[in-house]
């Protein structure tokens, strides 16, 4: 798949933009602050219906406008798939072949991005929370159903601890409620994990063999999710509900002291080794920018096996953080099959036949034009 047109109308720092773009790797160059990474962004947004760089949409929205709208048309195996999403205060309105979406689940999925940038490299040594939203937009990506189960268990989540706040205070004794929310919370919990176990395996079949090419063979990855319930693989949904009531029986008097759900999908980890080696705590600087590499590229060829279809890939800023051998990997394999978007001040130094036959965009204070 690969998106041709890209329309923008009040977003970021573009009061209008209409561009086209082909079906293949994509250099924006420009100065910092002039743009380049609100046209990547653009194409995030349109594809998961949220940015990776803000939860505040409003953000999204061009200085004095009531509304950013974007629109694409997007190229997949059966035809083209137009889009539009409308950002405004009231919240975001989606088309899908000029249809209104009621739900932004039934949205989300029908186009695909893989995006790396400077901050994805926290991945592996950043927080928890990082790795766990990681973990939710790729799966949302490939399953509608996980984004409306994960809305569930926000929801319930919201709920349990809002009542866990005021059994706290004393504001409530009746605990009724807490077992009902308790129950409910378990069982939203266990599809997740269920899920996130699922999905965890296949990424690290598909990034094995990329880390492995990285690391000229000298290095095994292995890809760990670590729930905060003791919970396996190995384990039947059954057996998962089973162990979380044993979990929140022995820690209710905690939770009510402490006014918060204390453990479910929200609180669990994503773990990496190399060689048997935590790479977040032990590895070097080179081997944690080849492990999340590795999980990118991964990424794409996970989606490719799912759907049929490479995703496109936007390289926000990226390429400067990676040495020439660590670039020349990335760069081979989009080679010829995956639409990229590439954004840097200069391709200077770059030294590859995939850049030699890009297409060449120039961004200066909120105007893209085509240079080559």
């Amino acid at each position: 798949m690969y998106i041709e047109h890209l329309i923008l109308q009040n977003y970021r720092n573009y009061k209008k933009l209409d561009i086209e773009f082909e079906n293949k790797v994509n250099v924006i160059l420009g100065e910092n602050a002039q743009g380049k990474t609100n046209v990547m962004e653009s194409i995030y947004v349109l594809a998961m219906a949220k940015s990776h760089r803000t939860a505040n949409d409003k953000e999204l929205i061009l200085w004095d406008a009531d509304y950013a709208k974007i629109e694409g048309r997007a190229q997949k195996r059966h035809g083209p798939v137009p889009m539009s999403l409308v950002i405004s205060k009231k919240g975001k309105k989606a088309k899908l072949n000029h249809i209104e979406q009621r739900k932004l689940s039934q949205y989300v999925g029908n186009l695909n991005v893989v995006m790396f940038a400077p901050e994805d490299l926290q991945l592996v040594k950043g927080s928890p929370q990082v790795r766990r939203r990681f973990i939710d937009m790729e799966i949302g990506q490939i399953s509608p159903v996980y984004l409306h189960d994960i809305s569930q268990y926000q929801k319930i989540l919201q709920q349990r601890n809002h009542l866990l706040k005021l059994l706290q205070t004393k504001k409530t004794t009746d605990e009724t409620m807490l077992e009902i929310l308790t129950e409910q919370f378990i069982h939203a919990a266990v599809k997740i994990i269920n899920k996130r176990f699922e999905f965890i395996h296949m990424l690290e079949q598909c990034a094995l063999p990329i880390h492995r090419g990285i690391s000229r063979g000298l290095e095994t990855l292995k890809i760990v999710y670590k729930p905060s319930v003791e919970v396996s693989e190995e384990q039947d949904l059954t057996k998962m509900v089973e162990v979380f009531e044993n979990k929140f029986a022995k820690m209710k008097i905690k939770e009510i002291e402490r006014g918060a759900t204390l453990f479910g999908p929200h609180r669990d980890d994503l773990l990496f080794y190399v060689n048997g080696r935590n790479v977040q705590t032990f590895g070097s600087q080179g081997q944690q920018r080849t492990t999340a590499l590795s999980v990118k590229l991964a990424e794409i060829e996970l989606i490719e096996k799912e759907i049929g279809e490479y995703p496109i890939l936007l390289l926000d800023d990226v390429l400067s953080e990676l040495d020439d051998y660590r670039q020349s990997h990335l760069l081979n394999t989009i080679q010829g099959k995956v639409q990229t978007f590439v954004t840097t001040t200069s391709v200077d130094g770059i030294d590859h036949q995939t850049l030699k036959e890009a297409s060449t965009f120039r961004v200066h204070e909120g105007v893209m034009e085509k240079i080559q």
